[in-house]
């Protein structure tokens, strides 16, 4: 009987010994998954992020998102607004689903940031029929702020960068159809471009001869949120959008030897002519992005935004080293002058070769 016993009680320490070691063995699994999975995450997250990192807070000075306190009226705010701009508790509208109107928001700030990404949020829709819409929106980061023009409600030949989400092709006269047949392109279309002051945007082409690269954005009256991402990194230019609900960046632009300076402005835009939409900005994120440089990239400062071996604006820099009017009029003048001169001098010269040659022949 006691033997019997001791074999049920050893029995049962022997069986909460396996069950207590096969609990270990799990927890380690358990925890063995986890970090692998940790150490794969993280290894992902490097090799997506092509070498650099993003803040884990937002750099507020550039950012505009809810609940718009204070927003252009404010003295504290970061942004003013203009024209037709105007706020509501989930939006700023630029322009309401009207004719002829124009509205802006900009930021009271310049950004002296190296290395940024921002992150834009946006709506278009109205009661227009398909195709008889506009006409679109654009983002900058520019010298120039709170200016009224032809380019989506902004100046014409502005500084800095521009990225456009024009839904109507001004180039195409048949409204029937989005299709761009000339340009191969296909409308609503997101494109970029950068301009020094001097080179002008052609509204009648839709930009086409100054644009650095762009992509067909269906973003106009679609239920789900839509997404636009700009990222300055090194000299390099990144358009992603995300338009198709699937929270999914797609690859719109993408440019190395772009050159930006610092201490310009963001800013969104917007305009209606004969045609119209509402024109809704969410919100406008800017990250810093840390990046590891050389002592000679850090003292690098670009003075006059540019691309590398692009011709347009090649050609508008060497446009800018001509003459003045004033100083074509001097010119011409000082050339007149010079050439009387020179006349004078030559009737001189004959007269006396003359009056050398009577004497010898007498």
């Amino acid at each position: 009987m006691l033997f019997s016993t001791m074999n049920k009680s050893n029995r049962f320490r022997m069986g909460s010994f396996k069950i207590f070691d096969l609990m270990l063995n799990q927890r380690n699994i358990h925890e063995l998954t986890c970090r692998f999975a940790a150490v794969l995450l993280l290894t992902c997250q490097c090799l997506a992020d092509d070498g650099y990192e993003m803040d884990d807070f937002l750099k507020r000075e550039y950012s505009l998102t809810k609940p718009y306190q204070g927003l252009g009226s404010s003295s504290s705010s970061y942004w003013d607004l203009m024209g037709n701009a105007m706020i509501t508790t989930d939006h700023v509208r630029l322009t309401p689903d009207l004719q002829s109107r124009q509205g802006a928001v900009w930021s009271r700030v310049p950004c002296f940031l190296r290395d940024w990404e921002l992150q834009v949020h946006f709506k278009i829709h109205g009661h227009g029929k398909k195709n008889l819409n506009g006409d679109g929106m654009a983002l900058w980061y520019t010298k120039e702020r709170m200016q009224t023009g032809p380019v989506f409600g902004n100046m014409n030949l502005f500084t800095g960068l521009g990225v456009f989400v024009d839904t109507y092709p001004n180039e195409n006269k048949n409204h029937e159809k989005k299709y761009n047949p000339s340009t191969q392109r296909v409308f609503p279309y997101v494109s970029g471009m950068v301009g020094n002051g001097t080179l002008a945007y052609e509204h009648d082409r839709d930009g086409q001869s100054t644009e650095l690269g762009g992509c067909t954005a269906l973003v106009r009256n679609i239920p789900h949120d839509t997404f636009l991402l700009i990222r300055y990194i090194k000299n390099r230019l990144t358009i992603q959008i995300d338009v198709d609900g699937k929270q999914e960046w797609q690859d719109c632009l993408d440019l190395p030897g772009v050159r930006l300076p610092r201490g310009y402005f963001f800013g969104a835009s917007s305009v209606t002519g004969d045609l119209s939409d509402n024109h809704d900005l969410i919100s406008m994120k800017l990250y810093q992005l840390t990046v590891e440089r050389t002592p000679e990239e850090e003292e690098e400062e670009e003075l006059i935004p540019s691309v590398d071996n692009f011709e347009h604006l090649n050609k508008v820099e060497v446009q800018e080293e001509g003459m003045s009017g004033v100083q074509l009029f001097f010119t011409i003048v000082f050339s007149v002058i010079g050439i009387f001169v020179l006349g004078v001098v030559a009737v001189v010269m004959y007269g006396r070769w003359k009056e050398n040659s009577r004497k010898r022949f007498y």
